[in-house]
């Protein structure tokens, strides 16, 4: 049986991603939550049928609507709305992150636990195209071992949008924005992170506009509280032998970018990822993409030869069709909300090291 979906909020992120994924996996929006009237009308128009509501507790007064409910409301009201929902008891998702902080996205997680209502988080970047070429590649060992990860999502907006995004100090700015998406990618490919570095700027909104990431992933194997990792300062001076060190990558969101930076670069001892541009964004390195074979993205880059990699199958709209699989019992939790919490956990280690310019343990 196809799902029913109760979305919260019909904005960017509720009827251009969420409903649309969800539609393409066969489900029914059959509930909205949206206050503001011309959103009302654009779900009137794509769900017809579909019950409107003005708030979230309106609509959790309906549980019959609907078998799974999806909060794509402002980033500051997730934990708010996540609360609400787990304690109504409907299986939901809920977009990232799933806290301004790590505290609160702990509390997200324990309170759902206690009310025993299943949650996943909507890392839908996971199932990007290349992200899974990405994983393929690394699977099949053709960069050898890899010491740095970068990846850019940059953006030429010069006149900024009005909206939450770019001016809610609380739940907006590019950290919370792209960061999950970032820090969960490297986490993804590289394990768990054991230091972070960071700057973060404002430059054309009250919010940080211009961010720049460095993380430190544990070595595999290693256990990243015992530190076994990291450098010391004692290490240098004294000529101590240094411990094997981990995965370094490097994260990049910006809004005021007009030349932006080849959007993923992953380097081994036995060549490099290079993806050049992404989701169609313009990219001063297109022309290098001209002869790009249909069925490949990115390329095996090793000095002056260049393969293209083939493109495993997959995509978006798999995450609802693993959402399905979940509920009815076949497959395991698309995103753990665990996982969320740890990038919060860097989230934040990021804020304290841009205000305090020092690299900071996580």
């Amino acid at each position: 049986m196809a799902l029913r979906i109760g979305i919260v909020g019909y904005g960017g992120a509720g009827r251009q991603i969420h409903a649309r994924l969800a539609r393409a996996a066969g489900m029914t929006v059959t509930a909205v939550v949206a206050r503001d009237p011309g959103r009302r009308v654009q779900a009137a128009g794509d769900w017809p049928g579909a019950r409107l509501f003005h708030d979230l507790p309106a609509m959790l007064t309906e549980p019959g609507l609907y078998d799974l409910v999806v909060v794509a409301s402002p980033s500051g009201l997730h934990a708010e709305h996540a609360a609400a929902v787990s304690r109504a008891g409907t299986p939901f998702v809920l977009d990232k992150p799933i806290g301004t902080t790590a505290a609160e996205a702990r509390r997200v997680v324990s309170t759902a636990a206690s009310a025993g209502t299943p949650f996943t988080v909507f890392h839908n970047r996971r199932w990007d195209t290349e992200q899974l070429t990405l994983e393929a590649l690394l699977r099949r060992g053709e960069l050898g071992t890899v010491h740095t990860f970068e990846r850019r999502w940059e953006r030429w907006r010069p006149t900024p949008q009005q909206r939450w995004k770019e001016n809610d100090v609380v739940g907006g700015g590019l950290l919370l924005d792209l960061g999950p998406h970032l820090v969960d990618s490297a986490t993804r490919l590289f394990g768990p992170v054991v230091a972070v570095y960071a700057e973060t700027r404002s430059l054309s909104t009250p919010t940080e506009d211009d961010v720049f990431l460095v993380l430190h992933h544990a070595v595999p194997g290693a256990d990243p509280a015992a530190g076994q990792d990291r450098v010391t300062g004692a290490d240098v001076l004294f000529g101590a032998e240094p411990p094997a060190k981990g995965v370094v990558s490097r994260l990049w969101a910006g809004s005021l970018v007009g030349a932006p930076g080849p959007r993923t670069r992953v380097l081994g001892d036995r060549g490099a990822y290079l993806v050049h541009s992404f989701e169609g964004d313009a990219s001063p390195y297109d022309v290098l993409d001209a002869d790009q074979p249909e069925g490949t993205h990115g390329w095996l880059v090793r000095g002056r030869e260049r393969t293209p990699v083939p493109q495993p199958p997959g995509g978006h709209e798999d995450f609802y069709t693993a959402v399905a699989d979940w509920l009815a019992g076949e497959a395991e939790v698309p995103v753990d909300p665990a996982d969320a919490v740890r990038t919060a956990e860097v989230l934040d280690a990021a804020r304290l090291s841009a205000r305090e310019g020092r690299l900071v343990e996580v």
